[in-house]
C-alpha cells in the first residue's frame, strides 16, 4: 500500500492494540503500524473501556476477598 492510501484501522483492531498496550508487549513493527493507522478517537474510547473493565475486575476481586474474610 502507498503511504498516501493509508487505510484506518477498524475499531476491533484498535481494541486489540489497546488491549496489548495495557500489558506493554507491542513489537516495534506493530507499534509503528498502529501509530500510522489507528484512529485517535477509537484509541481514547478503547482506553476508557479498558480502564472501566480493569476497575470492574479489581472491584470483583476485592469483593470476593472481603466476603471470604
Amino acid at each position: 500500500m502507498d503511504d498516501g492510501e493509508r487505510r484506518p484501522a477498524s475499531f476491533g483492531a484498535t481494541m486489540k492494540a489497546v488491549f496489548w498496550s495495557f500489558f506493554g508487549v507491542r513489537k516495534r513493527k506493530d507499534y509503528e503500524h498502529d501509530a500510522a493507522n489507528l484512529n485517535p478517537v477509537y484509541v481514547i474510547v478503547g482506553g476508557l473501556v479498558g480502564v472501566l473493565v480493569f476497575i470492574g475486575i479489581l472491584m470483583l476481586v476485592v469483593r470476593l476477598a472481603v466476603a471470604r474474610a
